[in-house]
């Protein structure tokens, strides 16, 4: 029984471990998209999710074109210049590659239906339904899944004004107040207030240090012309 106790908390750790390195590729990755598909256009990315279909689809022969097996991401991204303009993005990696491939692009107006799947339980599938495609995915785990569509969500209340996609299948803290993204806002939004509080208090003390600064020279200059009026009648 001891000998099998060890053997389970040797799988365990394992299997932490491989979580671990797991999740520091996932974010290298996203980190080197950022930078080689992103940042050259004066885009920003804001969340990836690393996927696989559910059902494959039927590509011709010749279509493959020999590249063999890939890694694909779907990211979320935005323009730096204004006016802001959001899109969806799919990056591929093929074998044997360091380098990532901008694939399928869709404006994030052209997205319809976010379909969670499994609105009660910790599901990775999820389902993108846009003008004029629809994609069945898999991400690696649905922790990953949970991150991105609080990021989408946000970013579509954010962004569009006129139509938003349809949330459908969708836990609850991903569309109420448990979402990361508003843990993350009210954190700004103290730090910015800590800020200009700080600033304005700043400003006051400046303000008071001008007013007598102002204070002292005005008696300066009316002990100046005290003393010339003084000079004046003792010379008289």
């Amino acid at each position: 029984m001891m000998g099998y106790t060890r053997h389970c908390g040797g799988q365990q750790d394992k299997s932490h471990s491989l979580r671990a390195v797991l999740a520091s590729s996932t974010m290298s990755a996203k980190s080197a998209i950022s930078k080689e598909i992103f940042a050259p256009l004066d885009e920003r990315m804001l969340g990836a999710v690393q996927v696989k279909r559910r059902t494959k689809k039927k590509i011709p022969f010749l279509a493959t074109g020999g590249q063999g097996e890939y890694l694909t991401y779907i990211c979320l991204s935005v323009t730096n210049k204004k006016p802001t303009q959001a899109s969806i993005t799919k990056v591929k990696q093929f074998e044997g590659s360091t380098s990532f491939v901008r694939r399928s692009q869709w404006m994030l107006e052209q997205l319809r239906q976010v379909n969670g799947i499994d609105p009660n339980g910790d599901s990775a599938e999820f389902d993108l339904l846009f003008e004029n495609a629809f994609d069945q995915w898999v991400a690696s785990t649905a922790s990953e899944k949970c991150t991105f569509f609080q990021i989408l969500h946000h970013t579509c209340q954010r962004y569009l004004t006129d139509r938003k996609p349809e949330f459908i299948n969708c836990q609850s803290k991903i569309m109420g107040g448990n979402s990361i993204l508003h843990s993350a806002a009210d954190s700004v939004t103290s730090a910015v207030q800590k800020a200009s509080q700080a600033l304005n208090e700043r400003g006051e003390r400046l303000g008071r240090a001008e007013e007598k600064t102002e204070d002292l020279k005005n008696s300066a200059q009316q002990f100046a012309e005290t003393a010339h009026k003084l000079a004046m009648k003792h010379k008289c």
